[in-house]
């Protein structure tokens, strides 16, 4: 008799989590940056290592998500000193949204760069997921394992000599992704609109993870919409304005770069 009452309980559960189509996802994200160091410890070459630990939280209904930082009080790991006086600082703007609406494949984001604001409106470009066929549980949610990989470049940075420069290289990233079916709604930390569950657990390569620490089925829907401060820029003009503040950064004394989570 207990073992049917506790079937029945199961049954009733995955039910109710199979109805859920809106509700807020708290992400414990940390990325990972490499500065190669040259001309220390007698001349040669080093990797410093930095980690960067923080929360964001992803609002969500089954059309559109939002997705923005928690303010939370946590060290900046990415504050170095490059040997010469100066301070680089790689850190998310505290205001960068990202809206996405998974019927129209459209996404619009804020970021925050160098004090000013920007909105970038783009497709929402997806991968060739493949399903791997491999399960476990999340939060009590059954997810399945789905990867891809995603091609791109992206930017190295080194230091010699207190001078610090920067390269365009190849990037080539698995990104792995356990999603679950219970929550039909294609929203995640990153690669929204993309699978055909809510993402709990999202790893692009040894570069930026995520792993959900709470779900609620609790959301202010009216929140999740399109944000609007900042001035209107392509993601190609965005990149471009990037850049060049970038490069006059790189010849002060002091420098400070804004990189978007």
């Amino acid at each position: 008799m207990k073992t049917i009452v506790l079937l029945a309980v199961i049954l009733i559960s995955n039910q109710l989590q199979a109805q859920q189509q809106q509700g807020r996802v708290v992400y414990e994200q940390t990325r990972q940056l490499r500065m190669r160091m040259m001309g220390m410890g007698g001349g040669g070459e080093q990797v410093i290592p930095r980690t960067h630990t923080q929360q964001i939280e992803v609002l969500f209904t089954n059309t559109a998500s939002l997705r923005r930082q928690i303010q939370n009080e946590l060290p900046d790991a990415f504050a170095s000193g490059d040997g010469g006086g100066n301070q680089i600082r790689i850190m998310g703007g505290q205001d960068d949204i990202s809206f996405h609406h998974f019927a129209e494949g459209r996404k619009v984001e804020q970021r925050e760069f160098a004090t000013k604001q920007y909105i970038i409106t783009d497709s929402i470009q997806k991968l060739n997921w493949k399903l791997t066929g491999e399960s476990k549980t999340v939060l009590n949610y059954a997810c399945q394992q789905a990867v891809a990989t995603r091609i791109g470049k992206r930017m190295e940075m080194s230091m010699e000599n207190g001078k610090m420069s920067r390269k365009e290289v190849p990037d080539t990233v698995r990104v792995v992704a356990w999603f679950t079916p219970a929550i039909p709604v294609p929203a995640g930390p990153e690669l929204q609109g993309q699978l055909p569950g809510l993402i709990l657990e999202l790893e692009m390569g040894d570069q930026v993870s995520y792993k959900a620490i709470e779900v609620s089925p609790k959301v202010d829907a009216s929140a999740i919409k399109e944000p609007r401060k900042g001035k209107k820029v392509t993601m190609e003009e965005f990149n471009k304005e990037r850049e060049k503040v970038m490069k006059e950064m790189e010849g002060r004394g002091g420098r400070m770069i804004r990189r978007g989570g």
